[in-house]
């Protein structure tokens, strides 16, 4: 991990752009981490919060399409094949499984706060074939929420940034309830935007 927090101090936003894509597209980088690094580096250098926030969020996109074509294109065959290398993520797996045929495209957002749903759903996602423009509007929300969330954490305690990481394990299931209302809210706000526009029309 130093490896990675280093390359980003030496590269700034080139490096913050390619550890977050590579997080999200299910590679071994903890995201509680990386994230609030990323806001007390942006921080400290007086970069813009809705600059690396809006990075982070293309970066957060372009990753997790990685893994849901690959969960498209190689389904059933790519999850049984990690899940038969690593036993250890067929709990997270048949979790992630479950709550998206419970719940669907809703999953996609709510998953992306829950600790291990949240690297396995882009595949399950593609391998149910979800519409491409539902999983990543989905994605979208989800990943915005909770990039928000660590970086703006990180870019305002800038070097006690390791405190999210140390909040994050002991509030985590606290988050959840937390990331519903929000995307509740985000999406009502939308939903009466629009009614507002479609009525000044007519």
């Amino acid at each position: 991990m130093n490896i990675i927090l280093d390359f980003i101090k030496d590269y700034g936003l080139t490096a913050m752009f390619i550890i977050i894509l590579l997080e999200y597209a299910c590679f071994p980088v903890s995201s509680e981490i990386v994230l609030p690094f990323c806001g007390a580096i942006a921080s400290i250098n007086h970069t813009n919060f809705f600059a690396i926030l809006i990075l982070s969020v293309i970066a957060g996109l372009i990753g997790t399409g990685i893994c849901y074509t690959f969960g498209w294109f190689g389904g059933g065959a790519l999850i049984n094949t990690i899940t038969r290398k690593f036993p250890k993520s067929k709990k997270g797996m048949d979790s992630a499984y479950d709550r998206f045929q419970y719940h669907g495209a809703a999953t996609v957002c709510i998953g992306r706060v829950i600790p291990i749903i949240r690297t396995y759903i882009a595949l399950i996602a593609g391998a149910a074939k979800l519409n491409p423009v539902t999983y990543f509007t989905a994605s979208a929300l989800g990943i915005t929420i909770w990039n928000t969330l660590l970086i703006g954490l990180g870019y305002t305690l800038r070097e006690n940034y390791r405190k999210v990481g140390e909040y994050y394990i002991r509030y985590k299931h606290n988050l959840i309830p937390v990331a519903i209302i929000f995307a509740v809210m985000l999406i009502a706000k939308h939903v009466i935007k629009r009614n507002n526009n479609h009525r000044t029309i007519r």
